[in-house]
C-alpha cells in the first residue's frame, strides 16, 4: 500500500459516524419525555379546573332556583360539594362565594346569582404521588333568576 491509500483508508474510516444515532438518542429521549410529562401535567390541571367550572355552574343553578336567601346558599354549598365529589375532585381547602342579591329583585325583573369556588389542590393528587406542592383554582359562574318566580328576599 502506498502512503495515500493508506490515508484515504484512515480518512474513510475517520468520516464513518457509527454510534451518532445512539448518542443522539441518549440526548433527546429524556427531553422528550420531560415534554410528554409536562403536557400531560398541564392537560390535568386544565381539566381539573374544567371540574370546579362546572360544579360552579351547579351551585350557581341549585341557588338560582331556590326561593330564600338562607336556602340558596345551603343549596349552592351542597351543590359545589357534590359535584367536586362526583368529579373525583378533592380539594384540600375549599371556599364557596354565592351572591344572593338577584333574589331582591321584584317579581316581574330578572336577577342573577353569582357563584365563585376557590379550590386548593394538592400537585400529588393532580400529576403524581409525592410531587409537592398545591394549585389554587378559581372559578366564578352567574344564572339568571326566573322573573316571575315567587320569591321571599
Amino acid at each position: 500500500m502506498t502512503l495515500t491509500a493508506q490515508a484515504r483508508r484512515l480518512l474513510a474510516l475517520a468520516r464513518q459516524d457509527r454510534g451518532s444515532e445512539t448518542i443522539a438518542a441518549a440526548i433527546v429521549t429524556p427531553l422528550l419525555i420531560m415534554l410528554l410529562c409536562l403536557a400531560i401535567a398541564g392537560g390535568r390541571i386544565v381539566t381539573s379546573g374544567a371540574k370546579i367550572d362546572a360544579a360552579a355552574e351547579d351551585a350557581a343553578r341549585a341557588a338560582s332556583i331556590s326561593r330564600t336567601y338562607g336556602a340558596a346558599q345551603s343549596e349552592a354549598s351542597a351543590a359545589a360539594a357534590r359535584s367536586l365529589d362526583d368529579q373525583g375532585l378533592h380539594c384540600a381547602s375549599s371556599s364557596t362565594s354565592v351572591d344572593v342579591s338577584g333574589l331582591a329583585v321584584p317579581i316581574g325583573q330578572v336577577g342573577t346569582v353569582t357563584v365563585t369556588i376557590t379550590c386548593t389542590v394538592a400537585m400529588a393528587d393532580l400529576l403524581l404521588p409525592g410531587v409537592p406542592g398545591s394549585k389554587t383554582l378559581t372559578s366564578t359562574f352567574t344564572s339568571i333568576v326566573d322573573a316571575y318566580r315567587s320569591r321571599e328576599g
